[in-house]
Order: C-alpha cells, then sequence, then structure tokens
C-alpha cells in the first residue's frame, strides 16, 4: 500500500484539531518554532504561533486556536521578503509566501513580532530550498542523471542493498536489459547499454508490488500512486523464477519498513532556537539609589530653572544689604553664598 501523505502537498485553513490535521505524521519533524509570528495577510493584528517542519508551515492564532492554517510546501512557488502593513509593528519587513493550489493562487504575508530576528525569513527559505533540492525522495525520474559509469549515485542517507544484473525492463515489447538496484528509499533500474536510460521510483509512490504473468512469463509488477502526477506500471523479468521471488520479498520488506518510518529527504537543523517574545522581556526592577559624599548635593541653581507657568509669575524684590541691591527674594535653603559659589565652579 501506499503512504497517504498531503501535508506537503495541500493547503488547509481553520482545521479541527480533533482531526489531527495540524499533528505531525510519520516521518515528519519540527524544525523551528517561533511564538510570535502575525498572519498579516488573513488575521492581522492577531499574534500566533508559527511552525516549520520538513513538510509545511503551520500557523496557529493564540486566542483562538480553531484559525490555523497548514501550507505544504509542494504547493509553494515562490518565497521572498517585502515591506508589508502590520498592525502590530507596523510598515515593516515580512515574509510573503506565495502558493498554488487546485488552480487557484494564493498568497500569504507572515510578520514576526520580535524585532531584529531574521530567524522567520532565514529558516523558511532555507527548509523550502531542501525540500526542493530533495525531490529525488519522493518523486518518481525517468531518464535522469542518477548513474555514472555503472554506478549509482546515492542520495543522503540511501544505502544499497541490492543490485541484481540482468533484469528485464518490459515497459516496451521487446524488453530492455539492464541492472534493478534496491536502496532504503527506492528501487532504480537503469539500461546496461545507455545509463540514461534508467527508471527511479520511490518507495513515498509506490502503491502496490506483486507478481503477474506477462507475455514474457511471470515479471516482478511495480503500480505507482497518482500523488506523482500520473499512476506507471512497471513490469521486470529475472531469471531464474527464485531470484525474481527473492526480489519480491526484499522489495515488500524495505517497503513496508520505510511506511513504517518514512524518509522525506529534508534534512535541516536550527543551531540556535529564536527566544520567544517573553524571553527577551527584560522585567521592570526597582533599585535602591545610596548617595555617597557631601549630603548638600542639591544644585543651587535648579529652583531657578523655570517653565512657562513660572514664568508668568511675579516673585517679590528685597533689598540685600550684603549687595547693596535690590533682588529678587531667595527660596528657603538659598544663600547669597552659595549662589557665589555655582559662579566661581563655572
Amino acid at each position: 500500500m501506499s503512504l497517504s501523505v498531503w501535508q506537503d502537498r495541500e493547503i488547509r485553513f481553520d482545521t479541527n484539531n480533533e482531526t489531527g490535521d495540524l499533528t505531525y505524521r510519520k516521518g515528519e519533524f519540527e524544525i523551528d518554532v517561533l511564538d510570535s509570528v502575525e498572519d498579516t495577510k488573513g488575521n492581522n493584528g492577531e499574534r500566533g504561533k508559527l511552525v516549520v517542519s520538513n513538510l509545511r508551515i503551520i500557523w496557529i492564532c493564540h486566542k483562538n486556536s480553531k484559525i490555523n492554517l497548514s501550507i505544504g510546501m509542494n504547493t509553494i512557488a515562490n518565497v521572498r521578503v517585502q515591506t508589508a502593513s502590520s498592525r502590530l509593528r507596523g510598515p515593516t519587513q515580512s515574509l510573503f509566501v506565495l502558493t498554488r493550489f487546485h488552480g487557484s493562487r494564493f498568497e500569504f504575508i507572515f510578520t514576526n513580532i520580535v524585532k531584529g530576528s531574521p530567524r522567520l525569513f532565514s529558516t523558511v527559505q532555507a527548509v523550502y530550498r531542501a525540500y526542493q533540492s530533495s525531490k529525488m525522495y519522493r518523486e518518481i525520474r525517468l531518464r535522469s542523471a542518477i548513474v555514472k559509469n555503472k554506478c549509482l549515485e546515492l542520495l543522503p542517507k540511501e544505502q544499497i542493498y541490492s543490485a541484481v544484473s540482468g533484469v528485464w525492463n518490459l515497459s516496451y515489447d521487446q524488453g530492455n536489459l539492464g541492472t534493478f538496484i534496491v536502496t532504503n528509499v527506492r528501487i532504480v533500474w537503469y539500461a546496461d547499454l545507455a545509463e540514461n536510460f534508467n527508471v527511479s521510483i520511490p518507495f513515498l509512490q509506490i502503491k502496490n508490488i506483486s507478481v503477474k504473468e506477462s507475455k514474457f512469463g511471470k515479471a516482478f509488477v511495480v503500480e505507482t500512486s497518482r500523488s506523482s502526477g500520473k499512476e506507471f506500471v512497471l513490469g521486470f523479468k529475472v531469471d531464474p523464477y527464485e531470484k525474481l521471488l527473492n526480489i519480491h520479498k526484499e522489495v515488500t520488506s524495505l517497503h513496508q519498513l520505510f511506511t513504517s518510518n518514512p524518509m522525506f529527504g529534508v534534512e535541516f537543523e536550527v543551531e540556535e532556537k529564536t527566544p520567544s517574545l517573553e524571553q527577551l522581556t527584560v522585567p521592570k526592577n526597582t533599585e535602591s539609589v545610596q548617595f555617597i559624599g557631601n549630603k548638600d548635593t542639591s544644585d543651587p541653581l535648579a529652583p531657578y530653572y523655570m517653565d512657562s507657568s513660572e514664568r508668568s509669575s511675579v516673585k517679590s524684590v528685597r533689598y540685600n544689604e550684603e549687595l547693596g541691591l535690590a533682588v529678587e527674594e531667595l527660596k528657603d535653603n538659598i544663600t547669597i553664598e552659595k549662589l557665589w559659589q555655582c559662579i566661581y565652579k563655572a
């Protein structure tokens, strides 16, 4: 049986948490989580949690978890950074995700509320590139550059379990002789006379494995799922019959093992997690202040700095015997001697 994988190939809006649509499937793992991200396009002003996995982008509103998004990596056409108008941050740099799904185009805009953190941009763009560069794990390839000098170009973490020569590909009436390779993520066949005449079938795309009768005799038959875009039925003839049965048993066993723990090929690891807004908030502390030195540290001129309200008032004027002049009345604790000291210090 083929794997039913929709997480990277669909866009789902406001899914019910009880259905488990936002729960990680087998083989899906969390890459990064940002706790303060705004869905600027659809829910401007609403703060939520954005999760980046190896298959999709998930956004969940903090106030109401029923408001959510699931954006499959395979639906993304472009990712870019440009200015958007956010209710929480105003005009700022945001992440624009352009997608295609079921003949329609969708645009999503996400804004990181944590200022100065580029994690939203760098993580999503890097994971998207990693997904795009690992399609060999998930897609059927015909006549591609996968064999060089009779050797299969291995994918990261791919291991060869067996390589059988003298296997006929029955795709055409006359048949083509070549080599059949079984790995932990796919089966590969290539023609001995032309390496570029080949086929790579990931276990993710295999719907059924069987042994059937053909006009060439017993054949090992592989049927692929519709998710690959087109259903394929490929037949391979192996002699003797016992060797064919061994290949059938091996491929069936490895396919079942892969189904229990699928490998989607996206390898990415965040070196440092982004701190949440709460972690970045510095608590306000009340500090005690102790003055050291002369207790009389007040500025004698300070009481004379006037604001507009004070300037409108008229203070009383008195004769000062020490100066022999009429001066404005001094305020409490202010003497002529202190005023002279301020002038000398200046």
